[in-house]
């Protein structure tokens, strides 16, 4: 027997299981979009086969009692990457390009908040939002969660920052770039990979969160996704209307699948270029 068969033969069980382990991660999804396609007798008949037909009724009735819901999502979350982006990659140059007093010690106390759960500071940032009055509004999202995702983006932008070489700042200060310059013109080209992924993980965290959605918005015209389509399950519960309550899920996650497609590359490409190491 040659060693490449031998060596096949050994991986075989490793593959079996990886195969195994895929198909169950990956069967959930399958059969929320098959589901999404059922009518009321076929769900009630035939639940776990495939559709005999396509209901694309069940789409149309989700979406109509979905996109306002969609639409708030879509501001909050892309007011949000913007402000982390912005206020993230400036913190992250001072921290990479400067050397001022306790320059250390103070990025010790931001990567510190890392090890904060983020259930402890649902109060205290609710009485702020509240004493604020910024309840039943967007901003009462927005500006926390811009707020929230400074830690994590700071930690990752600086760490690829002060890789950058120095004399690619060298260069640009005899062309005459300012400290706005070297920052718009090197910095952030530069770092093009890295801010993709720190955005796509905050896009992610932003348009799934639940809890503070819930706990700040009352108002349900103001609801994001995740408590909308929470909401519409609940609402759509019965055999009746399961389809449409399937149909539902596959709309409220479509975003989230089209964006990582497109940018799966940036996103990849960040990670391996260091945005992730330490």
């Amino acid at each position: 027997m040659s060693a490449v068969r031998r060596a096949s033969l050994h991986d075989l069980p490793i593959h079996f299981f990886l195969v195994l382990f895929g198909i169950i991660t990956f069967y959930p999804f399958v059969f929320t979009i098959l589901t999404s396609f059922k009518t009321s007798y076929q769900i009630s008949h035939n639940f776990w086969g495939l559709p005999t037909s396509a209901e694309l009724s069940n789409y149309r009735d989700a979406w109509t009692r979905l996109y306002p819901y969609l639409l708030n999502s879509l501001i909050v979350t892309s007011a949000t990457v913007v402000g982390v982006l912005f206020v993230s990659s400036l913190a992250a140059y001072v921290f990479a390009r400067f050397d001022f007093p306790g320059r250390e010690f103070l990025f010790i106390l931001i990567i510190c908040l890392l090890m904060i759960p983020s259930i402890l500071l649902l109060v205290p940032q609710f009485l702020m939002v509240k004493s604020l009055r910024l309840l039943n509004t967007r901003w009462a999202l927005i500006l926390p969660y811009i707020a929230g995702g400074q830690v994590f983006a700071i930690f990752i932008l600086r760490s690829f920052m002060e890789a950058i070489p120095n004399e690619l700042f060298d260069a640009g200060s005899i062309d005459g770039l300012s400290t706005v310059g070297a920052y718009r013109h090197i910095a952030i080209p530069m770092s093009i990979p890295v801010l993709s992924t720190v955005a796509i993980l905050n896009i992610l965290g932003t348009w799934n969160d639940y809890v503070w959605p819930l706990v700040t918005i009352s108002k349900t015209f103001l609801w994001t996704i995740s408590v909308g389509i929470a909401s519409f399950a609940q609402r759509t519960g019965s055999f009746e209307t399961r389809g449409v309550m399937f149909a539902g899920y596959v709309i409220a996650s479509a975003p989230l699948v089209i964006l990582f497609f497109f940018t799966m590359r940036s996103f990849i490409k960040g990670i391996s270029s260091g945005a992730l190491k330490v």
